[in-house]
């Protein structure tokens, strides 16, 4: 399957005619006519409809679409696999991550990535839910969590420590907690669905039951809330370091209990050849978060 057919195929769809595509691709009308023409040729079915007026995907077209970008996007994986990583990345990076997480530390990165390879483009999802990055087309995704056995690959970036932390107003009106069966008498910011935090403490796991009466599905939102003077939350560091350092919250210390801890993970699906562009990104998060 000629994958200049294919290239002719994907831009048309995008641009909406087939000069478009030819802008794109840097040939001639008549040259990317033809090459869509060898194409449905190859596969024995009209792939667009075309008049003098508009172009649109046949409905065969619409089912060859996906493949064809597919195919694209791994001819362009297979060239950037033998390329040198001092020659920077290239191409376009397709990025998820959470909210707070890709908006306080990732979205800096991108920028100075951006700037660093002029070649690249990035497309980044920020999202609290888990992204299925095989099926969605993702390059690479930001994880803050236990990873599942799976076949995706991961790669450890940095460690994730994590605290309770309060504001000053709250303790002063609700006591401070000094052990971990304390937390039962305070408000307990937890994500939705969360009844128990899990502490490791005299070589083993305790879950304790907690509880509160707001919960969120988003970091942010509990944090918004505890900076409030509304409870008890568990943030990360990375995310409250600003809020500590000027006396808006305070982390607290409980006997016999700490936070089972975290770490920041880059999964991308499972591939024999990692291309630069994923590689040398995560090497500039992993720096930054260093």
């Amino acid at each position: 399957m000629d994958l200049a057919g294919l290239a002719v195929l994907v831009e048309a769809a995008q641009a909406g005619s087939l000069a478009g595509a030819a802008r794109r691709l840097g040939i001639s009308p008549l040259m990317a006519t033809r090459r869509l023409a060898a194409l449905e040729d190859a596969m024995g079915a009209r792939l667009m409809q075309r008049t003098t007026r508009s172009l649109a995907l046949t409905p065969e077209g619409e089912a060859m679409l996906p493949f064809a970008q597919a195919m694209l996007e791994n001819e362009a994986a297979a060239r950037a696999s033998v390329r040198p990583s001092s020659a920077g990345a290239s191409g376009l990076l397709r990025v998820t991550a959470s909210a707070a997480f890709g908006r306080k530390v990732v979205v800096p990165v991108v920028a100075d990535f951006l700037t660093d390879n002029p070649q690249v483009s990035v497309d980044l999802l920020l999202t609290d839910t888990v992204v299925d990055i095989v099926g969605q087309g993702i390059d690479l995704a930001i994880r803050i969590a236990h990873l599942k056995d799976s076949a995706l690959i991961a790669r450890r970036l940095a460690d994730n420590p994590r605290g309770l932390y309060a504001t000053p107003g709250y303790l002063a009106a609700r006591g401070t907690p000094a052990a971990v069966a304390d937390l039962a008498e305070h408000e307990c910011l937890c994500l939705s669905g969360t009844t128990h935090w899990s502490f490791a403490g005299d070589g083993r796991e305790r879950r304790i039951r907690v509880r509160g009466r707001f919960t969120a599905n988003s970091i942010e939102g509990l944090r918004d809330i505890c900076l409030a003077g509304l409870g008890i939350a568990i943030l990360s560091e990375w995310d409250v370091r600003d809020e500590v350092a000027r006396g808006a919250l305070v982390a607290l210390t409980l006997s016999a209990g700490a936070l089972e801890p975290l770490a920041v993970w880059g999964v991308h699906p499972s591939a024999r050849f990692v291309p630069p562009k994923v590689r040398l990104f995560m090497d500039a998060l992993a720096k930054a978060l260093r």
